[in-house]
């Protein structure tokens, strides 16, 4: 299954309603093994906040 990667301008962020910490699809999160262009549909459904570990249905679609 391949991944789409989307370009700056078409890129999502998301935002922990626990925390406020913010995940972009452009930038993925490459310290916790999401890389760059990863699209939040395809974050693993265990995967957690890093800073505070809330779960992903934590997180709201934001615009920045």
């Amino acid at each position: 299954m391949s991944k789409k990667i989307y370009t700056v301008s078409e890129a999502s962020t998301w935002m922990c309603l626990i925390c406020g910490w913010i995940y972009d699809e452009a930038t993925g999160d490459p310290e916790h093994g999401i890389a760059a262009g990863t699209l939040w549909a395809d974050v693993d459904m265990n995967w957690t906040c890093p800073e505070c570990g809330a779960r992903k249905e934590d997180f709201e679609m934001v615009r920045i």
